[in-house]
């Protein structure tokens, strides 16, 4: 089978309603067609954990899980494979439990734990959920950030140094795709995908329901989780 044509290519710009906490001006050149099928770039955040990365949230390091994230398309079939948070975590309280020693005077033997809420987003009515994010893109150099808008809710999926990664005050939950590149791997798929198509590329995020979703994690001193508490 013959290519699909690529007729009456032309250059539009949009304004990215998030732009205000860009680094750029937020307008992004798309390329159009006039009514030709576009190929689509699939990225799927699995429910396969698949290891746990460190992330500073508030004024300390913690671990969070990490789970698989595949790339592909409908034009070359190549399919990569990166990490993914899926768990947004904020602070909820600090915990002592007191050793026998403690009474003495011997507070160096006192355990002390620090307890996070979570709040994921989860698909509810099915187990898979999909968004065409191709037009809700914020891109930098070393940053490439996705916006998914479900309902009353604002949700991100961000690529890039994780060490420089802040939440923004208008994003309920986020995903961060993490590679031994700081993201620039990720976002180098992502734009290698979009040359090779040709025409601006339809980019659908799906996210895969979890069997089990932590409501509460643990951590000890170090940052290292201790327990899991599902909902």
């Amino acid at each position: 089978m013959s290519p699909l044509p690529e007729l009456n290519l032309g250059l539009g710009i949009t304004k990215d309603p998030h732009a205000a906490a860009a680094k750029d001006d937020g307008e992004i050149i798309v390329r159009t067609n006039s009514g030709l099928s576009k190929h689509t770039i699939s990225i799927v955040i699995s429910d396969q954990e698949t290891g746990k990365i460190n992330l500073k949230i508030g004024d300390k390091e913690i671990e969070i899980p990490t789970y698989k994230l595949t790339v592909t398309d409908d034009k070359t079939n190549e399919t990569e494979s990166y990490q993914v948070t899926r768990d947004t975590l904020s602070f909820t309280k600090t915990k002592t439990k007191r050793s026998i020693l403690s009474f003495l005077g011997f507070k160096k033997f006192d355990k002390t734990s620090y307890l996070y809420e979570n709040i994921p987003y989860e698909p509810t009515l099915e187990r898979i959920e999909k968004f065409d994010i191709s037009r809700h893109r914020k891109l930098s150099h070393d940053e490439l950030i996705y916006h998914l808008k479900s309902e009353d809710k604002n949700i991100m999926l961000y690529a890039g140094d994780i060490n420089e990664f802040k939440k923004p005050e208008d994003v309920f939950q986020y995903f961060i795709v993490v590679d031994k590149d700081g993201g620039k791997s990720f976002i180098g798929d992502i734009f290698y995908r979009e040359k090779f198509l040709k025409l601006t590329p339809k980019v659908e995020l799906q996210i895969i329901r979890r069997k089990e979703v932590p409501k509460n994690f643990e951590y000890d001193d170090k940052g290292n989780i201790k327990r899991t508490i599902y909902l």
